[in-house]
């Protein structure tokens, strides 16, 4: 299919990163390089009006034009929620041009939760395609897959182990998926092989401290700061206080939800009270009831301290200062 035989617009969304991203290859390689503008549209990025102005815009040698806009629906932050995205506005804005879209240019509107049933995708569905791309709840199935796609037998074990190594992230996986298929070379996968040659991510992921502080395991949280410290492009000193304010939040949300709890607010409830998901809200649930009241108020006090020895208060590196106060907080009780 040409440029020129596309739809005016197309929504292309899921979770399944790696379908999203070359569905998004494919349909950037029908055009010139220097016939697509793209834009970003989360946190104060480009708005609908802005989009529409693009598509209106033409080229001045009347070949095909696509505009890629990215992040429609925003951007991850804490707790995986989505912010920052398009408002009823910028959705008014594109119904509005694709009424009469452009001739010859292409609008392609790519999120990470877009639906059909949306509004946005309502709209394109009119005089386009919504494709959704989704991994669905069983991610050591869809690697299973993506084997079996190449003819290879890997067992969920060996499933397991590979995201225990690299993570969840759809993108990262595929990446090291493409890396074992090559060595495979048509023979099946196991657990040792796959400790054996995946590569872990070099980030860590930005709850990976959070977590391993929530469900006490203090070589865990150990762990994950040294690997912070080693990984970032500043020195230990200039990253501590990052992890600190880390530590900060967290226990903000632990405390919201541990006093949520003691007033017998179920898990699922507290989630809305606390504008969180359902899974990251059980999750949470989980590591506040490890603690007590009393030993929240101690890590309120604990990470003031820290605060302090951080600000001036202390003699000792930085660095140490955050390694003893995560000793701490990690601590078994008594």
């Amino acid at each position: 299919m040409s440029a020129s035989e596309l739809k005016p617009a197309y929504i292309l969304s899921g979770d399944d990163r790696p379908k999203v991203e070359t569905a998004l290859e494919r349909l950037r390689a029908r055009f010139d390089p220097g016939a697509i503008e793209r834009f970003v549209a989360a946190s104060g990025g480009a708005s609908g009006v802005d989009v529409v102005a693009a598509c209106n815009a033409g080229s001045l040698l009347g070949d095909a034009r696509l505009v890629l806009v990215t992040e429609v629906d925003g951007r991850r932050g804490d707790w995986g929620r989505l912010t920052g995205g398009w408002k009823a506005a910028d959705v008014d804005a594109i119904a509005d041009y694709l009424r009469a879209p452009a001739p010859g240019t292409v609008l392609c509107l790519a999120g990470a939760e877009l639906k059909a049933d949306s509004p946005l995708g309502k709209v394109v569905a009119k005089v386009g395609d919504v494709l959704v791309y989704t991994v669905g709840k069983d991610l050591d199935g869809w690697i299973a897959k993506r084997f079996r796609e190449h003819g290879i037998d890997i067992g969920r074990e060996a499933c397991q182990a590979l995201r225990e190594i690299v993570g969840d992230e759809k993108l990262l996986l595929d990446l090291e998926i493409d890396k074992l298929l090559t060595w495979a070379d048509g023979e099946p996968l196991g657990v040792d092989e796959v400790r054996r040659l995946a590569t872990p991510s070099r980030e860590e992921a930005p709850w990976a401290l959070t977590d391993a502080w929530g469900s006490r395991d203090m070589a865990a949280a150990l762990t994950v700061m040294e690997s912070d410290f080693e990984n970032s492009p500043r020195a230990a000193r200039g990253e501590t206080p990052r992890l600190a304010g880390q530590l900060g939040g967290h226990l903000h949300k632990l405390t919201a939800m541990k006093r949520l709890l003691e007033d017998g607010v179920r898990a699922k409830d507290a989630a809305a009270k606390l504008g969180m998901k359902p899974f990251p809200a059980q999750k949470l649930a989980k590591q506040a009831e490890r603690f007590s009241v009393e030993e929240l108020r101690d890590a309120s006090l604990r990470l003031a301290q820290l605060d302090l020895a951080l600000k001036g208060g202390s003699r000792l590196a930085p660095e140490l200062e955050l390694q003893l106060a995560i000793t701490d907080l990690s601590r078994e009780p008594r």
